[in-house]
């Protein structure tokens, strides 16, 4: 029987959360997942979730969407569009079923009046950065041949906590800090609005979307470490200085062992204000019995990349991010 593609239709998703376990093998879901992910996005979009049917299976599925509601204020990003991820039964390859879905799926953004598309840096519901092309070499083959490109490279970094501790460098470089009038604690409601507006500021909107949707879902606040730099020169007793960097874990998906996000103002950096940050958090994990930190991107050779390297974290995955031209 010939295959037939077509968009998603209610009820798919029990057959394809089985093809994406049998699929993209080293990044599972499960019911639950795809339902918060893809299902309830506020930009999931039907016909933007690409279906190759034989007969009565789903045989090959591709996720394409563009924003319908901003991350930040107004901003739809006008001509950018992502797939975020794609698969085929590892039965039913090299039939050319993936490189229809990809292309079904260019197709349907294209239509949107998207110009460039990216995979698979979407934000804020992405399972991966980019593409593992050493997990996934059919894949990389065939987006290669298609035409995307890599706009960058990132890696994902694991910690084992068993040996780890609270280093001594970070521990001198907290006591002079705060010696200097920095504070370092755990946020409280008071500091909410400002933290949510200094990511929104200083990093990105899905920084800042993290706190606002974590913190309600029982992301505890000693999950959320802060720091104030020293309060202005004749401030009357008790005040505070701005927050200058923060640091959480917990907020992907209520994952205590998922660390992140976490960044430290520009102005400021160079002070070891994200090293104790960064300790800070981890003490927290193990002290709550979490056996691994982990996290999925950052850049190896950058600053905060050498940080996390000097603590003890590992690279475990490397991912292209890729974009195509429409």
């Amino acid at each position: 029987m010939a295959v037939v593609f077509d968009s998603y239709r209610s009820g798919d998703d029990a057959q394809l959360v089985p093809l994406w376990q049998r699929s993209i093998w080293k990044d599972s879901i499960n019911d639950e997942r795809f339902r918060n992910l893809f299902l309830l996005d506020a930009n999931f979009d039907p016909e933007g979730l690409r279906i190759a049917r034989d007969g009565g299976r789903i045989v090959g599925a591709c996720y394409a969407l563009r924003r319908q509601l901003p991350m930040s204020g107004t901003d739809l990003e006008p001509g950018n569009g992502w797939i975020t991820w794609f698969c085929v039964d590892p039965g039913e390859r090299r039939r050319g079923i993936g490189s229809r879905l990809m292309k079904d799926a260019l197709a349907f953004l294209a239509s949107k009046g998207v110009k460039t598309a990216y995979f698979a840096s979407y934000a804020p519901n992405y399972i991966v950065p980019g593409l593992d092309r050493s997990a996934y070499p059919e894949a990389s083959a065939m987006m290669d041949k298609l035409g995307f490109t890599r706009q960058y490279e990132c890696v994902a970094m694991d910690l084992n906590m068993l040996d780890y501790h609270y280093t001594e460098d970070a521990a001198k470089t907290k006591a002079k800090r705060e010696a200097e009038g920095y504070l370092f604690r755990s946020a409280t409601n008071a500091d909410l609005k400002e933290v949510v507006s200094f990511n929104d500021r200083e990093f990105n909107a899905d920084w800042a979307r993290a706190i606002r949707e974590g913190v309600p879902r029982n992301v505890p606040m000693d999950q959320v470490v802060i720091c104030r730099e020293p309060a202005p020169a004749g401030a009357a007793a008790g005040s505070l200085g701005k927050i200058c960097g923060f640091a959480m874990f917990g907020a992907y998906e209520g994952l205590r062992e998922r660390f992140g996000p976490f960044g430290v103002q520009e102005k400021k950096r160079g002070l070891g204000l994200g090293k104790v940050l960064l300790n800070e958090c981890l003490m927290r994990q193990k002290a709550i019995g979490v056996h691994g930190s982990w996290f999925l991107w950052t850049s190896e050779r950058e600053v905060c990349g050498i940080l996390y390297q000097k603590t003890g974290f590992k690279i475990t995955r490397r991912f292209d991010v890729l974009q195509k031209k429409i």
